[in-house]
């Protein structure tokens, strides 16, 4: 979204009172028609090369339930934690929206408050957000853009911007950049929250973790075969870094307090917040 078109809702919402919008408003209700999960289950067998295409697209709530430890914990967790920081009459944004679930949470609690950017690269995702955002696109709070975060960065100033394993699809030689247009963007006092898949501090420890993360991936129904083809698939797609790498990554970009909030052996979280 425009520097301008920011700057039209700012002068919008200026004199508008703040409020709290309940679960049964009518544009957002994460579970009705259009902001349901869907219920299709994660049978994709990729080929030489992940692609979120719309295969993906369409059993990524299962995929994700079942792929990530302790996904329930992490949702509720990021949105917690973004809530701390949230200021009316800002952007909340979403790197890498997917299918955004991330975005709704918010979005029931903050309504009309805040302006909320989503921001993603795969077409299929993009009609998906599209369609369950509809009302709130329609009326100026939700803006879904299509966008390469190698080349641009969305132009609005944010109080939470989200990365949910985002960030590990960005070629390396990108990321630093990313993280510091992440900082510019962000108001003082507000945060970025980052999840991500990460590699141990050293070769064993590191084969250690992924053995209890594929052990867990087979006990939540997923075949060797399915296993192994997605991990072939994802090679040089999904590159993981350390934590301590990523941690380097904040505070280099200027972020001063950063802190891990949630973490299960190869994946974890963190809040970087802007003085």
């Amino acid at each position: 979204m425009s520097g301008d078109v920011q700057a039209h809702y700012e002068v919008a919402m200026k004199d508008k009172p703040v409020k709290r919008v309940s679960k049964r408003n009518d544009n957002v209700d994460p579970r009705d028609d259009t902001g349901r999960r869907s219920d299709k289950v994660d049978q994709v067998m990729p080929g030489e090369h992940w692609n979120f295409d719309e295969e993906v697209t369409a059993a990524f709530d299962d995929m994700l339930s079942r792929s990530i430890p302790q996904y329930e914990v992490m949702r509720q967790a990021v949105t917690g934690v973004a809530s701390r920081y949230v200021q009316p009459k800002t952007a909340i944004v979403d790197l890498g929206i997917s299918r955004g679930e991330a975005i709704a949470a918010l979005l029931d609690h903050y309504g009309d408050q805040n302006l909320f950017v989503g921001v993603e690269i795969s077409e299929p995702m993009l009609e998906t957000c599209r369609h369950r955002f509809k009302a709130w696109i329609r009326d100026g709070v939700v803006d879904i853009r299509r966008m390469d975060l190698r080349l641009d960065y969305p132009e609005v100033m944010a109080s939470a911007t989200l990365s949910v394993l985002t960030l590990q699809f960005v070629p390396l030689e990108y990321r630093q950049r990313l993280v510091a247009q992440v900082y510019e963007h962000t108001v003082s006092g507000g945060a970025f929250v980052l999840v991500e898949k990460v590699l141990g501090c050293s070769a064993e420890i590191d084969s250690l973790m992924v053995d209890q993360y594929y052990q867990l991936k087979s006990e939540h129904g997923y075949t060797q075969e399915q296993i192994e083809r997605k991990r072939l698939s994802l090679e040089g797609i999904l590159v993981p870094v350390t934590a301590a790498w990523n941690e380097e990554l904040l505070r280099m970009a200027g972020f001063r307090q950063v802190d891990c909030f949630w973490r299960w052996m190869n994946f974890a979280a963190w809040v970087a917040v802007k003085d």
